[in-house]
């Protein structure tokens, strides 16, 4: 059993490789262990079987297993296995196997070519029956989990491989923090209390509670605990809005799959049913240690699909419910339940005064009046903050009658104190809000307005009136946020237009009522909204006529449906049309979209516009991603407003109509991985208006029209992943282009960079063949990224007044063949990121702009040396790794604002110079002609060194000045003087009570592990 200390470790590795190394292919194993490094995953692979190793795997976030036929048949690496295991059940650890040259089936059952060398095995064993069985379950257990079978792939084609692994091990590791609103007022206390039901140490299953009315702060408590603990866990996952949710299409069964996703780590997993869900979840996730939190709960239905029995999850879990409605927690007996309270005056005093006033405390005339108002609202944050956003800017005669309207409310009917706010806006703002209750709600601001104004609302303004007055949020990416509570007083004001017949209400939204209006036939001229979104698995067919009392229907979400009949029933008012899975191959004629201005048929069967087909004035928005039979888009003369057009993944779209050069309004034109688009039509040039084009993973377009630079407004142009060999010389004429990205590679290069130029040689043409830049290229004057990864560029085509390029901030050109770079870089005042990752044959940098933060140079394996660096006051990161420079430049000192150096694996770096006290991460790994490290004593703040495998070291001088430093990895330094290891462990001895961590080769004193303070007593005593 592992210690008691492990249910609360914090991780100190990322990964930890289980393999018998020399029984397995090196090549495979070199390339997996430099993309973990290469992703900045820190990564334990070496050392002797034995304590330090098993002591790793306890501090290790993620495991990968790679099973060979030797590994199954060793004592030392199954007991490691166990371990492993173990630490999934008790901390949470991922464990991802590869089978290297075993069947899967053979591991998990001991059998096939298994059977005869482990009954062998087991035969050694007979007196140790009880070891030898929970070996076997080891095997089994770890077989069922979800990996990688490699068997079958040849030497040297392992890349793709490679790639899915650092893939997952990249989300287990980058689960982010949940945001906050602005303003928190009294959320301390509130974490603390919850927190300490939790009790994250206890190995048990905790189910907590948090309970209190709507508004009250249950979901910021519920955030803000998360954000706190989700890293002290195996899997973590926030359900934000279940009541909401389970209300949609398959609502629990996407939770069900969320749940999972989030967990797993696992993106598209798909469930049929709710049941197929309980039982996935129970398979899942009975081993391990999972943080779950269900936001909004209000129906026992969404707490049985979720996290019916505590037997579903690990020991150690911890369940938090926020709900109103107390009594579903003692149904599901939850160990404890918090109850929120309101705010205090003092608190509900600061938080109105936020809002009113912008400032912690209310203007001096005001501090009686805002007393009163506090008095009225109480203690609930929405309300406070809805109310006081409501009066800024009031005068005080405004704020009298406010006072009036609230004494006639109820004390706990926080919709109805709501509704003064609501009660307050214009009848178009009304109709703005509504429709964003009903419809909207996470969905893109720009395109919501550009439909509200479709509408004939006077919409942009109309939303940044809600922002000011609170009733709606923008997210960090331009989505429209409505608290829960008051999405619901919108959506009870459309009820009450009608309470009994849904089909007299101005919007309908409700799956089973919008069902019934539908299927019925009883719509009526009220309705002007509806949203019906189905799934794929789903075949649902209404009749047209349903449509045809309907003649206000300006917004329409049928997605997934099947309508049958006439289309000369549906309202000609139409704005708004969402149809995901459109059945037809083509739009009817008699559909009648003048007055579309939103038309979005993704993953719809669409394969061609008619010459038949009407014009469509008014639409500003097309989208028809993922419409996989769409071989050629529309005539854009039928399009005279066209602002955005979104053909993203039309994998048979060959063809672009020359018409959409008449789409003079065009802003934005997405043609991503568009794999059949082999050229574009020269008149796209025309497009004096467009400002973002998108032609990344289009990887037949091998040419851009030499006119292109007609295009004056473009800001973004995205061609990575393409086949494109030349840039036109008239690409210098965007003024205003701000984003430039023409790599080989679409996206990011292949994590496995060893791999990739051991395929394409070193000197070899990648993907995209761009072998010299146009001389206009210096006219890019606005241009703040750029980004040519893998371009094939060669020494002279970087044009040689680069430095002409005033506004750039970001240069990646890594992964490509020039010798040098133009002198005059160095006039880039601007520049901030200098990325040369692989640049092979790069022999000299120029000097470096000022103002630069970032520089990296990672396995440029030509450059010999540095210029001096005094200069870059600003850098903070600088990456050296894989370079082949003897010395570093002394000016490094001067470097006051670096805090990371990486210097691995420069195997020709003999010492280094005195370095600047802000370092804070320094690697020196694999610097194998290091013999004796010196200058380190200014590094006051530096909490760890890396000098793994620098086996020519035989001492670090001043150590005893690293203050800071609880860890030095010196594993694979064998070469270490006795009189050093002695003073590395006497310094560990008196250090202990900060529990320094010394792993390092003592090979006349022990096997190498991980030392504590008891032990190098022990050493030193003996």
């Amino acid at each position: 059993m592992m210690n008691q200390e492990a249910s609360s470790l914090s991780w100190f590795h990322d990964v930890f490789i289980s393999s018998i190394e020399e029984y397995t292919n090196q090549s495979f194993m070199d390339e997996l262990y430099t993309a973990l490094v290469q992703a900045k995953i820190g990564t334990f692979r070496n050392g002797e079987i034995g304590t330090e190793r098993l002591k790793a795997i306890e501090e290790s976030r993620v495991a990968i297993i790679i099973f060979s036929m030797n590994y199954v048949c060793s004592t030392c690496y199954l007991d490691e296995l166990v371990r492993i295991l173990d630490c999934r059940k008790m901390v949470g650890q991922t464990a991802l196997p590869i089978f290297y040259d075993v069947d899967p089936s053979d591991v998990r059952k001991q059998s096939g070519s298994l059977a005869q060398e482990f009954a062998e095995f087991e035969e050694s064993f007979k007196l140790e029956t009880g070891k030898v069985r929970r070996w076997r379950e080891a095997l089994t257990e770890a077989a069922n989990l979800s990996g990688w079978d490699l068997r079958d792939v040849a030497n040297g084609h392992y890349s793709k491989f490679i790639d899915e692994i650092i893939e997952e091990v990249l989300a287990r590791l980058n689960q982010k923090q949940l945001d906050f609103d602005t303003y928190l007022v009294g959320m301390d206390s509130h974490v603390e209390k919850v927190n300490s039901l939790l009790s994250i140490e206890s190995s048990d299953i905790r189910i907590i509670g948090i309970c209190g009315v709507g508004g009250i702060g249950k979901t910021t408590i519920a955030k803000a605990v998360y954000n706190l603990s989700f890293h002290r866990f195996g899997g973590s996952s926030f359900l934000a809005n279940v009541r909401e949710a389970s209300e949609q299409p398959n609502g629990l069964v996407r939770l069900q799959e969320q749940l999972l996703s989030d967990i797993l780590m696992k993106k598209n997993i798909r469930i049929n049913n709710v049941d197929r869900g309980v039982m996935l979840i129970e398979k899942r996730l009975q081993y391990k240690k999972v943080l779950v939190i269900l936001d909004d709960v209000d129906e026992l239905n969404q707490i049985n699909a979720l996290v019916r029995k505590r037997a579903w999850f690990g020991a150690g879990s911890r369940i938090i419910i926020t709900t109103r409605y107390k009594h579903q927690l003692n149904v599901l007996e939850a160990d404890e339940v918090y109850n929120v309270e309101g705010l205090n005056t003092n608190e509900a005093l600061q938080l109105f005064s936020w809002h009113a006033f912008r400032t912690k405390s209310p203007l001096e005339d005001y501090v009686k009046i805002s007393f009163e108002v506090v008095d009225y609202v109480g203690g609930i944050p929405l309300a406070l903050k809805v109310m006081g956003s409501f009066l800024l800017g009031r005068s005080k005669k405004e704020w009298r009658t406010a006072i009036e309207k609230l004494k006639g409310v109820q004390h706990n009917e926080i919709q109805e104190k709501l509704r003064i706010s609501f009660d307050a806006l214009d009848d178009t703002e009304k109709d703005i809000f509504l429709d964003v209750a009903c419809f909207f709600v996470e969905m893109n601001k720009d395109d919501v307005i550009r439909i509200l104004e479709g509408c004939g609302f006077f919409a942009e303004i109309g939303i940044n009136d809600l922002i000011h007055r609170s009733l709606i949020e923008i997210t960090e990416n331009n989505m429209l946020w409505m608290h829960s509570v008051l999405r619901e007083m919108g959506r009870q004001i459309v009820r009450e237009e009608s309470i009994e017949i849904p089909g007299k209400r101005s919007r309908l939204w409700v799956r089973q009522e919008t069902f019934d209006v539908l299927t019925k036939c009883m719509g009526t001229k009220a309705v002007e909204g509806i949203a019906l979104d189905l799934s794929k698995l789903e075949i649902v067919k209404f009749n047209t006529e349903a449509f045809a009392e309907m003649p206000k229907l300006r917004l329409l979400q049928v997605n997934y449906v099947h309508l049958l009949g006439d289309y000369k029933h549906l309202s000609k008012e139409l704005r708004w049309l969402c149809w995901h899975g459109f059945p037809l191959n083509s739009i009817p004629n008699n559909f009648n979209m003048g007055n579309l201005v939103f038309l979005d048929m993704q993953h719809s069967n669409i394969r061609e516009f008619s010459e038949e087909s009407k014009q469509l004035k008014k639409l500003e928005v097309l989208n028809l991603s993922h419409s996989t039979f769409l071989k050629r888009t529309p005539n854009f003369v039928r399009f005279p407003n066209i602002v955005k057009l979104i053909l993203a993944d039309c994998n048979s779209l060959a063809e672009v109509h020359q018409s959409i050069g008449n789409s003079h309004k065009l802003v934005f034109l997405n043609l991503q991985d568009c794999r059949s688009l082999k050229n574009l039509p020269v008149t796209i040039c025309n497009l004096t208006s467009l400002e973002n084009l998108t032609l990344s993973g289009c990887s037949k377009l091998d040419k851009l029209p030499e006119e292109l630079g007609n295009m004056g407004s473009l800001k973004e142009l995205l061609a990575d992943g393409t086949a494109i060999k030349q840039l036109p010389f008239s690409i210098g004429h965007f003024k205003d282009l701000k984003s430039l990205s023409i790599g080989g590679f679409k996206g990011s290069p292949p994590k496995s960079w060893h791999s990739f130029f051991s395929s394409w040689g070193s000197k070899s043409k990648v993907p995209n063949s761009i072998s010299i830049l146009p001389a206009s290229f210096s006219l890019l004057r606005s241009l703040k990224s750029l980004i040519l990864k893998g371009c094939n560029l060669s020494e002279g085509a970087i044009p040689c007044d680069l430095g002409t390029l005033s506004s750039l901030e970001e240069l990646d050109l890594g992964y490509n063949n020039f010798c040098s770079l133009p002198a005059n870089i160095s006039s880039l005042s601007h520049l901030r990121k200098l990325l040369l990752r692989e640049c092979r044959m790069l022999q000299s940098l120029p000097e470096l702009p000022s103002n630069l933060e970032g520089l990296c140079t990672n396995g440029c394996t030509s450059l010999q040396s540095l210029p001096e660096l005094g200069n870059l006051s600003s850098l903070f990161e600088l990456d050296l790794s894989y370079n082949n420079f003897l010395t570093l430049p002394s000016s490094i000192s001067g470097l006051s604002q670096l805090v990371y150096l990486k210097l691995d694996h420069c195997t020709r770096l003999q010492s280094i110079p005195e370095l600047p006290s802000s370092v804070w991460n320094l690697n020196l790994e694999g610097c194998t002609s290091m013999d004796r490290l010196s200058n380190l004593s200014n590094l006051k703040e530096l909490p760890a060194l890396m000098l793994r495998n620098c086996d020519e070291i035989v001492e670090i001088q001043d150590l005893e000045k690293l203050e800071m430093v609880d860890c030095i990895h010196l594993e694979g330094c064998n070469n270490l003087s006795n009189a050093f290891k002695q003073n590395v462990l006497q310094k560990s001895f008196t250090q202990r009570t900060r529990s320094l961590r010394i792993l390092l080769s003592l090979m006349s004193i022990t096997k190498p592990r991980v030392l504590s303070g008891d032990t190098v007593q022990q050493l030193l005593e003996s």
